[in-house]
């Protein structure tokens, strides 16, 4: 049987590096995006975060937060907003040695969520 992404990436513990990585050195140093974090309890937003990747990964669906929408309502996330989380999940998931074509897999499930994040 072929090995899910979350596997190949190394589980969950793998995946929590991929989301330190993700917000200390990319997302919170993004001045397009960092301000959205400014009152957000980070350990939580990376506890979320580590289960909501593992999922789009392949792995076991864990997140029982607030749905998408909920989760970003007034926000009002823009497209360039978006595209700037999109793009420093794929450079994480690069940095830790992902293929681009897995990578390009578990972006196709991010993205599928656009609609639910943005305008909000």
């Amino acid at each position: 049987m072929e090995q899910t992404l979350y596997e190949k990436v190394g589980g969950e513990a793998a995946i929590g590096k991929v989301v330190d990585y993700f917000y200390d050195e990319l997302v919170l140093k993004d001045p397009t995006v960092n301000h959205f974090f400014e009152d957000t309890d980070m350990d939580k937003q990376r506890e979320h975060q580590t289960k909501f990747i593992s999922f789009a990964l392949g792995g076991p669906n864990q997140y029982s937060g607030q749905s998408m929408a909920k989760a970003h309502e007034g926000m009002n996330l823009q497209p360039n907003h978006f595209d700037a989380i999109v793009k420093h999940l794929h450079d994480s998931l690069a940095h830790f040695g992902v293929e681009e074509r897995d990578i390009d897999q578990a972006l196709t499930r991010v993205e599928a969520l656009r609609n639910d994040i943005i305008y909000q």
